[in-house]
């Protein structure tokens, strides 16, 4: 008995394979590039997957938005976060040092990197 439900387990895994193949991590990149193409769409992203705990994922979508619009001061801002979060606070003042003293938004950032309050705690 023991050997046919190995053997059924085992035709199961096989049978999934070419279903787990399918997943094209090219398609995936190419998502996430359309996605972080707009400011708005790009940051929604990044905030979804930092909820998620990807922060890595997300800095690297704020960090596609930057290069696609450095004039956004919010991606900055939310860059500065991620940074800080990540324990980066060197990084973190250096794109809130970017944004100037009077950036809106910056001082809840600002508050969060000095305190040393870092990844989401």
């Amino acid at each position: 008995m023991t050997i046919r439900y190995g053997v059924a387990a085992l035709c199961l895994v096989l049978s999934a394979a070419p279903a787990m193949a399918q997943i094209d991590p090219l398609d995936e990149l190419d998502a996430l590039s359309r996605a972080s193409a707009d400011p708005v769409s790009g940051l929604a992203l990044a905030n979804r997957q930092a909820d998620r705990g990807d922060l890595i994922g997300a800095l690297a979508t704020t960090e596609r938005v930057i290069a696609l619009h450095p004039e956004s001061d919010e991606a900055l801002l939310v860059h500065a976060g991620l940074l800080c979060r990540l324990d980066d606070l060197d990084g973190a003042r250096a794109e809130l040092a970017e944004l100037g003293p009077n950036a809106r938004g910056g001082s809840p950032v600002r508050m969060i990197c000095d305190t040393g309050v870092r990844k989401g705690h």
